[in-house]
Order: C-alpha cells, then structure tokens, then sequence
C-alpha cells in the first residue's frame, strides 16, 4: 500500500466547510420511573462534550497528523463558544463567524444504563449576511491549502458551496464533498463526492446489480462532471467510478460495535492522502482502512497516523 511518511501529513493542509455541531451527553444511573409520568428518571452524574457533525470530520483529519482548518457558522452562545474552545485544544484552525441570531446546533444525548434513552435537537438555519461572510473567509483561507472538504449535514451552512466549489476549482484544488439530500447539482464539478448506498439511492433510484450500479454512477458522474464517484458500502466495502472504469475494495472491518461517524473518517482519511501528494485511486484504500478501524471504537471515533500504518 503506497503511503505518505508523517512528514508529508505533517505538511499537508486541508479545509473543512461545513455544518458545526457540538455532541453533549449526559450519563447517569435509571433507579426509578418518574411519579409524574411512565418514564424513566435518570440521575446526571457525568457530563461529556464532543466535536460533531462537519466539525469532527476536521478533528479526524488533525488525529491522522494533518494540518486542519475548520470553517462554519455558529451562534453567539454558549454552545458556539464551547465548541471554538473544543477546536482549538485539539488543534484545528478555527475560522468560525457567528450569527447573533442563530442557536448553535446542538445534539443532546441522554445515555442510562449505557443506552441512549432521548435525544435532543437544538438548530435553525444560519441568515444569509452570516453566510456571506463565510463565502468571504474561504476566499482568504483557500491559497493556503492543498485540499478542501465539504461535509453537508443539511443545516444550511452550506447555501453558497456552489460558488466556493467554482473558486476551490478555478485555484488548483482538489475538492471533496460528502453530500445530502437529493439535489447533487450544488456539488457540481467537485473532485469527488462520497456517497453511501442510501444516499445515492436518493439521487439515482433504486439498482439491481452491479452493472446498473455502474451504469447509474458513471452516469451521475459525467452528469456533474466530476473526476471521481466513491460509493461507501458498509460490509461490502467502497467502489470508485472515475473515467478509467473503477476500483472495488473490500471491507477490513474485524468487530463492528458503532458505525457513527465512520463516513467522517473515511472522507477526512482521503483529503489527508490527497493533501499528502496521493492520487483518488491510492488514498481510497487507505481511507477504507481507517473506516474499517474506526467501526472497531465506541462513539465517534477517529483513527491516528500510527494504527493507520502500524
């Protein structure tokens, strides 16, 4: 497997764009079900916080070694700020602009008896001033980089992404965007965008066989012009459609005990590769590696240089 020394890592720089969200959980002991209604009570004895959503898939470019930047809008809120605080001390370059009037997205996750008993959401969609300045931060951001990553969670923080794919591309750089939703024309003329099976389900209906598979992802491929289309497919492992035909590999996953998260690894795991100087075809091993180790990790994970390539 071709790979990058840790110095190449060391120097190699990518930019995350995408939707910040801060990951709180409460823990506690369920001792009793609540007088007031048939659920349970669960008594908080420890609270922890984690980079989510577009944010952790810069934290898992920065445990892999790279030199990660990390650009979205957050609220003027406590949330907002704990999650700059967060990004700092492991490291990332933090380019977040603030919306007075946004609520930092939040996902709050009560955990007893080591199960998730309730989530809560907390969001709204940034205002177009705030996204402006944002498209106006890339701008300034983008020379210094070798690689540019968008991670759209579907919060709205990526309204302007058509735009900043054009200029990303007008300047050299190679441009990865893990999508949402069922219009792709937004990511149109990116390098690559990744895909899992339900996603481009979405997009190109349903297939049956391998054959029409191909025929659907090389044919949304061209549509967009894109270099590349990397179907993630869980246990069957990744396939990738680019003009010279494709490249299947298998899944390397021993234990599976939390796939959260593993799409962050798997697209961080190839802008650092590409960011190393690796060609699509080279990186795409190397990231099915880290997604098949970090499905092994409770939580959302990520996946280091030396288990990489131990």
């Amino acid at each position: 497997m071709t790979h990058p020394s840790k110095e190449q890592i060391a120097k190699s720089r990518v930019l995350v764009v995408g939707d910040a969200m801060l990951d709180r959980y409460w823990h506690g002991a369920v001792e009793r079900i609540s007088p007031e209604a048939p659920v349970p009570v669960v008594k908080v004895s420890r609270e922890e916080e984690r980079i989510g959503a577009a944010a952790n898939v810069a934290y898992n470019v920065a445990m892999l070694g790279a030199r990660a930047s990390f650009l979205g809008v957050v609220g003027d809120d406590e949330p907002g700020h704990r999650l700059e605080a967060l990004l700092r001390e492991t490291g990332i370059d933090a380019h977040l602009r603030r919306d007075p009037g946004l609520r930092t997205t939040v996902k709050l996750r009560v955990i007893g008896r080591q199960q998730q008993l309730l989530r809560m959401d907390f969001e709204n969609e940034p205002d177009h001033e705030v996204l402006a300045l944002q498209s106006e931060a890339f701008t300034e951001l983008l020379p210094a980089q070798h690689a540019v990553l968008f991670s759209d969670y579907g919060k709205g923080g990526l309204a302007h992404i058509a735009a900043m794919i054009g200029s990303a591309r007008a300047a050299g750089k190679t441009v990865l965007v893990d999508p949402k939703g069922s219009d792709y024309s937004r990511y149109r003329g990116a390098s690559v965008i990744t895909p899992n099976r339900a996603e481009l389900q979405d997009v190109v209906g349903r297939w049956h066989g391998e054959d029409e598979l191909r025929a659907k992802a090389q044919g949304l491929r061209e549509s967009l012009a894109l270099e590349a289309l990397i179907l993630t497919r869980s246990e069957e492992g990744m396939t990738l459609y680019d003009a010279a035909g494709e490249l299947h590999v298998t899944a390397q996953a021993r234990e599976v005990f939390d796939v959260t998260g593993a799409g962050d690894t798997v697209i961080a795991t190839l802008a650092a590769m590409v960011a190393s100087g690796l060609s699509l075809r080279d990186a795409m091993p190397i990231a099915n590696r880290a997604g098949g180790i970090v499905v092994g990790k409770f939580g959302t994970a990520a996946v280091t240089y030396q288990e990489l390539f131990a």
